[in-house]
């Protein structure tokens, strides 16, 4: 009992809801889609879904050039997750599966991207490709932006919220040892010297929404995928 209290004492924190509540508010409401230099897998060329428009103004090489309007595009159910016929059970919108798409910006092969307003990590490949993942980001407020480095990575991580989380919610625990119940998943990768990480989630639920203190979450077996494939020492340009 004293387990679950505490899973939803951290939950509370992180700004998340329960698993079987209301779904989150996820995508933003595209009616033009920008290119950029990530386009889906043999898309066609006229629909991309991607939202380039950050990253296609540091790193596309369409800088300053008009672009012609995309057709309208639907509204989406706002949610990473959809309600199965069971009603509990959720299956994750396809947009945000692990998948290979084009790449056609500056940076090295090796780079992590993350496109906060859309809610993606790039991790960029040879060959003009990336591997695509879906993520969840700060909530506002505790967004950010900058060029940061991978300082440090840990498997199944403890938890220990930093003093600024604690003088807003005092009630959580000091300390969370690493396991399926931490809010910091099966993996972390550190980013420099700041309080930020890369991790995974016992929320798979909230990729894809505006739900954190600022770390970047994704699903466990994403992240584990994710940090097989990077290094100590790897560039991480958010934006």
């Amino acid at each position: 009992m004293q387990r679950i209290v505490a899973a939803a004492l951290v939950a509370s924190a992180l700004g998340t809801v329960p698993a079987y509540g209301q779904l989150l508010p996820v995508y933003p409401n595209r009616s033009a889609l920008p290119s950029g230099p990530f386009a889906p897998q043999a898309a066609p060329p006229a629909r991309g879904n991607l939202g380039g428009g950050f990253i296609e103004a540091l790193f596309g090489d369409g800088l300053g050039q008009s672009r012609a309007a995309y057709p309208a595009q639907p509204q989406y159910q706002q949610s990473a997750y959809t309600p199965s016929d069971q009603g509990e059970a959720r299956e994750l919108n396809p947009i945000y599966r692990r998948q290979v798409v084009d790449y056609h910006g500056g940076e090295k092969p090796g780079t992590v991207i993350i496109d906060t307003p859309n809610r993606f990590l790039f991790l960029v490949q040879q060959d003009g490709k990336a591997v695509r993942y879906g993520i969840g980001v700060g909530r506002p407020g505790f967004t950010w932006a900058g060029v940061k480095h991978v300082s440090a990575k840990r498997e199944w991580p403890d938890w220990r919220p930093p003093d600024e989380m604690l003088k807003r919610r005092p009630d959580l625990p000091r300390y969370m040892a690493g396991g399926p119940e931490n809010p910091l998943g099966a993996r972390a990768m550190y980013l420099g010297d700041t309080l930020y990480r890369i991790h995974g989630s016992n929320e798979p639920w909230t990729i894809g929404t505006q739900v954190s203190s600022g770390c970047i979450r994704m699903r466990n077996e994403d992240v584990i995928d994710l940090y097989g494939r990077v290094q100590v020492g790897t560039k991480v340009v958010v934006i």
